[in-house]
């Protein structure tokens, strides 16, 4: 990969006891589920009674920056390699969080997340792919997630590839339907 391109680790949504709610790896630094569980561990134990509750807190854990915010009983994080810019993990974490929030109509706890949890994967599939960042709008993420706008008459030239693909497929539909 460029050494220019910036990759994120993993994506971590944590309940406020530090159990797993939506979890993501894009890389074999933990190669087994019980190395994973314990960096979660250790990750929780080490922030949760800090005040990353109105903006985000970075912090260096493990060799690993970490980007962390709270709000209600969960906690986000973005994790990325010692040599990662901090400002893009915490943008990726920004989009995650403000998307979700959107998603769900600002209602974001433990029990909304769990009965949307499709969303809140969708989103972090949106959001990075293998560890590359793909998109870290909020409501870029929001409206592909919800599928809005693939269907709305934008201009071919002014749509993305799978807009348009989705546009394609639905005139062709159509056109059989006929």
């Amino acid at each position: 990969m460029d050494a220019s391109t910036p990759l994120v680790k993993n994506v971590l949504l944590l309940d406020g006891e530090g159990k797993r709610v939506a979890v993501k790896y894009f890389s074999d630094d933990w190669p087994s589920l019980s190395a994973k569980l314990a960096f979660e561990k250790s990750i929780f134990t080490k922030t949760h009674r800090t005040s990353a509750r109105s903006e985000a807190e970075i912090g260096l854990f493990d060799g690993y920056i970490v980007i962390y915010k709270f709000i209600s009983d969960l906690h986000f994080y973005v994790t990325g390699g010692e040599d990662e810019n901090e400002l893009i993990l915490a943008t990726v974490l920004q989009g995650f969080f403000d998307a979700v929030a959107l998603l769900l109509r600002n209602n974001v706890e433990k029990k909304n997340i769990l009965e949307n949890l499709d969303l809140v994967l969708l989103c972090l599939d949106e959001i990075v792919d293998g560890g590359i960042i793909l998109e870290t709008d909020a409501n870029v993420i929001a409206s592909r997630v919800a599928m809005r706008g693939a269907n709305d008459d934008v201009p071919l030239s002014e749509q993305t590839i799978s807009q348009a693909l989705a546009t394609a497929k639905e005139h062709f539909a159509r056109s059989l339907l006929k």
